[in-house]
Parts: structure tokens; sequence; C-alpha cells
């Protein structure tokens, strides 16, 4: 019984002695290299995350390319399908163009049938309501360089009153500030 209670009391001795060594190792090393050691381990972080990340997507890419190369009919199918889908989208375009050629033609056929009823309007001797062409278009269609016709004027007010300049700086503006003159002063 004695050996047992002698291994006690020198196995906390001998464990406090070697805490003691570790500690002030330890503690000597982090107070001498402390900082260097925290900014290398988060650099090694930081590489090792985007290491991670690259080979990832490299075993994605080789098992893609495995998987490719080893069936060639999943590769067939998507191209099908892929051959499908544009041509179902083609035809779609194809059936809005039609649409679209049918509303022109009814415009088109639309516009043909006025212009007879007009027609016909002007042989019997009656108005036409949907004729709203100035009678000076008519006689000149294109513009004409010989003569000059006079341009009523319209019955609109004016934008700004007639006294309005804004090159003056007086009128409108609430600044009356103007920049001195530039160059030497003339004195005498």
């Amino acid at each position: 019984m004695d050996r047992d209670g002698d291994q006690l009391s020198a196995r906390p001795a001998l464990e406090t002695e070697g805490l003691r060594f570790l500690h002030v190792t330890v503690g000597s090393l982090l107070a001498t290299y402390g900082w260097y050691i925290v900014f290398s381990c988060i650099l090694l972080y930081v590489v090792f995350q985007k290491l991670s990340t690259r080979l990832r997507a490299l075993r994605q890419r080789h098992l893609d390319q495995a998987a490719a190369a080893l069936e060639p009919d999943i590769v067939v199918k998507r191209q099908e399908a892929l051959a499908a889908a544009r041509l179902k989208m083609q035809e779609e375009l194809n059936a809005q163009v039609e649409k679209h050629k049918e509303k022109l033609r009814q415009l088109e056929e639309e516009k043909r049938r006025q212009k007879i009823e007009m027609w016909d309007s002007m042989q019997e001797g009656k108005s036409y309501k949907g004729n709203t062409r100035k009678p000076q278009e008519e006689d000149s269609p294109g513009p004409s360089t010989s003569s000059v016709i006079p341009k009523r004027k319209s019955d609109r007010k004016p934008l700004r009153g007639g006294g309005y300049n804004p090159l003056s700086g007086e009128g409108g503006g609430t600044c009356s500030w103007r920049p001195g003159r530039r160059g030497p002063s003339s004195g005498g």
C-alpha cells in the first residue's frame, strides 16, 4: 500500500512539472510567433477552400465526361430532345407569322374596300367623310421648290412671354449674378 501512496504522491508532482514545462514552452512560442501562426492558419484555410472548390469542379467535369463517353445513348437522346424543342419553337414562330400575314391581308382588303367606296361615292356626287386631306396636299403631293405656300399661323399660345430672352439675363431666372470681365483691369 505504501507503494500505491508513493506513486500517487509522485505522480502529481511529475504532471505539474510537465504542465509547467508545456505552459512555459507553448506560452513563449505563442508570445513570440502568435500573429504569424494566426495569419498562416487563415492563409492555409483560404488556400484549402479554393483548392477544394477547384478539385470538386474538376472531379465533376471528369465524371460528366466519363458518363457522356460511356453512354452515347444519353447524348443522342439529349440532342433529339433539343432538336424537337427547336422544331416546336419554329412551328410556333411560323404560326405567328401566318397570323400576322393574315392580319396584313385583311387590312389591305379593308383599305381597298374603303377606296372603292370613296370612288363610288365621288362618282355619285356625294362627299366622302373619310377624306380628311387638305386641298393643298392634293394639289402638290411632293415638296416644290419653285412655289412657296404661306403657312397659316396656329392659334396656340406661345410657350413663353414675348419679352423673354434667355441670353439677356433678365426675366425668367431668379439669379441676377454675372461673372466679371476676364483679363487685366483697365486702370491708369
